[in-house]
């Protein structure tokens, strides 16, 4: 699924739609260049699930931040300074990916093997100044049924 975002608040409102079609121990992996969307496209998330946006901010020195909801955790990881693939593994990463938790990692692609086999992946693409490409695919059936949610949520 592609969907172009023509604004900020074009991605936060998108962000918002993803949210609410998202359960317990989902997980949305973000890839895109610098600069492309990734912290916008999270605060919608965020603000999706009840957590105001001014809150979110991108956790890059610290890898994740956790925010508490009204129904549920949010994680939310930052991987763009990470060094090493043990950086991850040291802070037991497993712990907030089979969790009950809403699990958002930016720069995804760092995990490499330790991707789950089953997540919604999001790349984001410059196109211009203001636009943005999200490219939207699933991997596993739960996430195939949640493309077709965020699709007639639109």
């Amino acid at each position: 699924m592609k969907i172009i975002s023509k604004s900020v608040n074009d991605t936060l409102k998108i962000g918002k739609v993803i949210a609410k079609n998202l359960r317990k121990a989902d997980i949305v992996c973000l890839f895109g260049e610098l600069g492309s969307g990734k912290t916008v496209l999270t605060k919608g998330i965020a603000s999706g699930l009840g957590i105001k946006r001014s809150k979110v901010i991108s956790p890059s020195f610290v890898l994740i931040r956790q925010y508490s909801t009204v129904k549920i955790p949010f994680y939310h990881f930052d991987l763009y300074r990470l060094k090493a693939i043990e950086d991850i593994l040291a802070l037991g990463y497993e712990e907030y990916f089979y969790n009950d938790g809403i699990t958002v990692i930016e720069w995804a692609d760092r995990l490499k093997y330790l991707l789950p086999k089953e997540y919604l992946k999001i790349k984001l693409y410059i196109k211009s100044d203001s636009q943005r490409l999200l490219q939207i695919s699933a991997f596993g059936k739960h996430y195939r049924q949640f493309l077709g949610k965020i699709y007639e949520s639109r």
